[in-house]
Order: structure tokens, then sequence, then C-alpha cells
């Protein structure tokens, strides 16, 4: 049954904030160079459909379905340190935690659509927002 005026849409009530596509970063370890600069700070951006589905013809994803987030995350990271690109290559030669930090990282942006965590204080019990984008674990 529909009332009188309604549109049938649901309305947000939060004021709508403009579109990020894109989040800064700050790996737990870092990235080393060839000649052994540390990288920490960077960007990812959001994926796009063709970011997903163009990895899944790489024959390396076919061969070793584990390469896919690999292939995936040298496509949205932006940025990362001085470094001129970021690629696949880049990547894989990240330390393990690193990269399942940017994993964890790809699917807070991608599926969450934010970086925002709700939390409760453990001691007063009191409800209130995190940001997780840019921050290391122990830094406020």
């Amino acid at each position: 049954m529909r009332r009188e005026g309604s549109t049938g849409a649901r309305q947000d009530p939060r004021p709508h904030e403009p579109l990020r596509t894109e989040f800064a970063f700050e790996l737990p370890r870092g990235f080393v160079d060839e000649a052994g600069t540390v990288h920490r700070s960077g960007a990812m951006r959001l994926a796009t459909a063709r970011d997903e589905l163009v990895p899944l013809r790489d024959v390396r994803v076919r061969e070793n379905p584990a390469y896919l987030s690999v292939v995936l995350l040298g496509r949205v990271i932006t940025r990362l340190g001085t470094l001129p690109s970021v690629h696949d290559g880049t990547v894989e030669n990240m330390f393990a935690s690193d990269l399942a930090f940017l994993q964890d990282f790809y699917r807070q942006i991608n599926a969450e659509g934010h970086t925002r965590a709700a939390v409760a204080c453990p001691h007063c019990e009191e409800s209130f927002e995190v940001e997780l984008a840019g921050s290391r674990l122990g830094e406020s």
C-alpha cells in the first residue's frame, strides 16, 4: 500500500559528503626499494569493476588465484612514498604484514564505503567513531 506524497525512496538523514575516491594509508612496516629507502605513506583509490575483472584474465592469477590480490592492489595503489609508480611487481615484493594490511584496507574502502569504525570505550562504554585510514596501530 502506497501513501500519498511518498516517493518510496529512503532518505538518508545525514548530510551528503563529497565522494572520496582516494584514501591515504601508512604501511605497518614499509616497502624497501632497491636503494634501501623505506616507503610507508601512500594512497589507494576506489576500485572500478574493470579493476576487479581485468586481473581475472591474467595468466598468473589463473595459475595461482592467490595472486589476484597482488595484481588488483597494483592497479589501485596510486602512490607509495617517493616511488615514481606502483605496480604488481611492487606489491609482490612487500612484506606479508603490509600485504595483509593493504588487503584489509582495500576491503574497508571498497566494500564498506568508508574507513570509519564504530567502537565503544571498554571503561565507560561511550560509543564513538574512529578513522582507520592513514593511522597505524597504537597511534592516534
